[in-house]
């Protein structure tokens, strides 16, 4: 027997006539069958302390405590923290799995919230992404062009993500993306664009398959793409989309549909009556169909959920009760300067009245209280004068017609 025939596995002891290859060492020999065990060895220990180490990062909750959470800073809106809660909780759970050899493959929860301006869509994105410690970043759809055109790439979307995470691409790809003013880029007819529509239909089929989960190559600084530049890959299989827009008109759809359903002998007279206020709780995916949304990305948008709107009550509930509402901030930073700040109810009540009056929702209680406060943050920081109380007349003489028409402008 030669010497080369009495070689075998340092490993597993197998002869070389039993191997398909076997590597020498300098003083050892590893035969095939052993690399490739080793090799998932090697893999599976990867895995796990990836999984761990997200687990570490990922602060992860139940549904009820993301609500909860939510709670603190975040008036009203029940239905949409609800379906929020679920939809991160699922998608978060779906990160966090291990890879089985029975493996059932949970899709994405991406979300798309309908709401108008003022309602709180990117705060409770915001909020969501606080609390769970993962990256997020908030674009701006109506920027958004085909490739080719002016203006900015879809691909520009994780630029953004990326320079949050601190250019860590493991924790942008577990991140979330806001994307806001999505009903900007519908599609002006509801039949598919002959011609090139620019910043409509194309954006929207460009958004496919970064919503669904691929590869892409994002330019690390943002800008426009070309030959010379680095890439850096991004996976966006695990990273979370939400999108937020106003669906100006949408009611009017969502009206007519009801109104068709309402016809004929199928019409229960027992149903409940339409809230025409609130036309919104009523929408479905047919009827983002309807505005200008191609079938595809809607489909890639499972979560659909909507905004109520602000009414007088939620409005004077935002000024005083969230966690950093705005009445705390402005008594902290009176406090700042040892200044003892109060404000009345009648005072609080005034500023409500004059928001929905001019229909300035909840952005615009911080651009009243400005007008109001101003004159008292610019004074008393110089003045020996330790306390400071609103009243409603300090209120109404601080806001005059002018200075109403100018927030209406600016609203």
């Amino acid at each position: 027997m030669s010497k080369e025939e009495n070689l075998e596995c340092s490993f597993c002891g197998r002869k070389k006539a039993e191997t398909d290859l076997l590597i020498a060492g300098m003083d050892a020999h590893i035969c095939d069958k052993c690399i490739e065990q080793a090799h998932g060895i090697v893999e599976e220990e990867i895995t796990e302390a990836k999984t761990s180490s997200l687990s570490k990062d990922l602060t992860l909750k139940k549904p009820k405590e993301i609500k909860n959470f939510l709670d603190q800073y975040i008036i009203g809106q029940d239905e949409t923290k609800r379906s929020m809660a679920v939809a991160v909780y699922n998608h978060y759970k779906r990160l966090l799995q291990t890879k089985d050899d029975d493996e059932v493959e949970i899709e994405k929860s991406n979300i798309v919230l309908v709401g108008e301006t003022g309602t709180g869509k990117t705060l409770v994105a915001k909020t969501i992404a606080r609390m769970l410690n993962v990256p997020f970043s908030i674009v701006d759809a109506t920027v958004l062009t085909q490739a080719g055109y002016v203006g900015e790439d879809v691909e520009s979307i994780l630029s953004r993500l990326l320079q949050t995470a601190d250019y860590d691409v493991e924790k942008a790809q577990r991140g979330i993306v806001f994307i806001d003013e999505i009903d900007k880029i519908a599609r002006k007819g509801d039949n598919p664009s002959i011609t090139r529509d620019v910043s409509g239909e194309g954006v929207q089929q460009a958004l496919l398959k970064l919503l669904e989960g691929t590869v892409v190559n994002v330019a690390p600084k943002g800008g426009r793409k070309h030959p010379e530049q680095k890439f850096v890959e991004v996976d966006t299989k695990e990273i979370l989309f939400i999108a937020g827009g106003a669906f100006s008109g949408i009611e009017r759809i969502i009206s007519k549909r009801l109104n068709m359903q309402a016809v004929g002998f199928g019409a229960s007279l027992d149903e409940d009556k339409v809230d025409e206020e609130n036309m919104l709780q009523y929408i479905i995916p047919s009827d983002l169909k309807s505005f200008g949304l191609i079938p595809e990305i809607i489909g890639r948008l499972p979560v659909l959920s909507y905004m109520n709107p602000l009414d007088a009550k939620t409005l004077r509930a935002i000024l005083t009760e969230p966690k950093n509402s705005i009445i705390k901030q402005y008594t902290k930073l009176f406090n700042m300067d040892d200044v003892n700040f109060i404000i009345e109810e009648e005072a609080l009540n005034y500023i409500v009245s004059k928001a929905v009056e001019y229909k300035l929702g909840a952005r615009g209680l911080r651009s009243l209280c400005e007008a109001i406060f101003t004159d008292a943050m610019f004074d008393l920081p110089s003045s020996d004068d330790k306390e400071f109380t609103v009243t409603k007349e300090y209120a109404e003489s601080k806001l005059t017609k002018s200075a109403l028409k100018k927030l209406r402008a600016a609203s």
